[in-house]
């Protein structure tokens, strides 16, 4: 099928290969035109200077997906589309976008006649040789009209995709996979920690996430990948103990909350990834004091000497 990708980042840009391996006409636009030009010469198509040129070398019904920043970028992204195409296109946002956005642009873009897409994607930047895991909402028609390319940007034809449900759900099965992934990456952080401050022990970290990888309840691809690092560098020190969220973690915690459904470790591995932010600081500085005015206890100082 014939396609274009606006986004031509590390996801998009493995994306368009991978697709273009699979004998699809795919050719994309990204607003680096660096980027865009070198992959129009390894894919072979003629390099879009504009959304717009991206939108007119297309074939009517088109598919454009958008792989662009959840929020506003994407809101832009798909109002600047919907002036140029026409009933019978479709469009996939591919981005981490809030489920209830999604809801509301299919359903301003089925007014025009146009279809829409959620795709929740997962598989980082090894999706290109391995595949992706693709969570896809949309009524049926416009599922329809992409489902040769979910299918071979999946590992398998037949495994690692699934239409969900309706506009929305994609993107909703996403939110809370990565949630999970949150939980996941906390509990594996956590343990490593206890492990590595138990020095009498000398452990070995990196043949310990080795030995995990095989047979063990614990092993996944995300402990695949902390045996990896460890291997090279148990130490970590060249790196600052800050880890960023995006909005999928947050968005789940939310939910759990308008459910009133307990979701604890989602929540607390949010929290601590604040806490590496310093967002935590001030309120720690709260408490330093409030245990000095009741207790007398000592407090540190910015220049580290205990008061």
């Amino acid at each position: 099928m014939r396609l274009g990708i606006i986004g031509l980042g590390k996801m998009g840009g493995n994306m368009l290969l991978r697709l273009a391996a699979a004998g699809h006409d795919v050719r994309g636009f990204d607003r680096n035109p660096d980027t865009t030009e070198r992959l129009a010469r390894e894919v072979g198509f003629e390099a879009p200077a504009s959304v717009a040129e991206l939108v007119a070398s297309l074939e009517a019904p088109r598919v454009v997906w958008l792989m662009l920043p959840a929020g506003d970028v994407t809101e832009g992204a798909i109002a600047e589309l919907k002036s140029m195409l026409v009933p019978g296109d479709t469009v996939v946002d591919g981005a981490n976008s809030l489920f209830k956005d999604s809801i509301r642009r299919a359903d301003d873009l089925a007014a025009a006649g146009i279809g829409f897409v959620d795709a929740g994607v997962s598989g980082g930047v090894w999706g290109r040789d391995n595949g992706y895991a693709l969570m896809v909402g949309g009524n049926a028609e416009s599922f329809a009209a992409v489902r040769p390319a979910i299918e071979d940007l999946a590992p398998a034809r037949d495994a690692g995709w699934l239409h969900c449900g309706p506009a929305g759900s994609g993107h909703y099965v996403k939110m809370v996979h990565n949630g999970i992934e949150y939980g996941m990456m906390q509990a594996y952080a956590e343990g490593f920690a206890l492990m590595k401050g138990r020095e009498e022990f000398d452990l070995d970290l990196a043949a310990i996430a080795e030995m995990w990888r095989h047979g063990s309840v614990v092993r996944s691809w995300l402990l695949d990948l902390t045996a990896d690092f460890l291997r090279q560098d148990q130490e970590l020190s060249g790196i600052e103990p800050v880890v960023a969220d995006s909005g999928e973690g947050r968005w789940t915690v939310m939910e759990a909350i308008e459910q009133g459904i307990p979701a604890p470790a989602i929540g607390a591995a949010v929290m601590m990834r604040h806490a590496s932010q310093g967002s935590g600081d001030y309120a720690n500085k709260i408490l330093s004091m409030m245990r000095k005015g009741f207790g007398g206890h000592a407090v540190v100082p910015r220049d580290g000497d205990v008061e």
